[in-house]
């Protein structure tokens, strides 16, 4: 499964989570940064859900 945050262009920003996880909720939390530690800008952003059989999208609003 990974988790991701990807800009409305389509790029990633950063990633969440990534791996083989057991069955179950999970929570997870995003400081409004990408994978380099840099503050992003307010905005639109969609946090993709791929597991191994489906893709999950939803929006995100990042207010500064």
């Amino acid at each position: 499964m990974s988790l991701r945050v990807h800009n409305l262009t389509g790029q990633r920003v950063t990633t969440l989570a990534e791996g083989v996880y057991p069955e179950g909720v999970f929570a997870v939390s995003w400081d409004g940064r990408d994978d380099r530690g840099r503050e992003l800008a307010s905005g639109v952003y969609l946090a993709r859900l791929r597991l191994a059989e489906r893709a999950l999208s939803q929006p995100l609003t990042l207010v500064r």
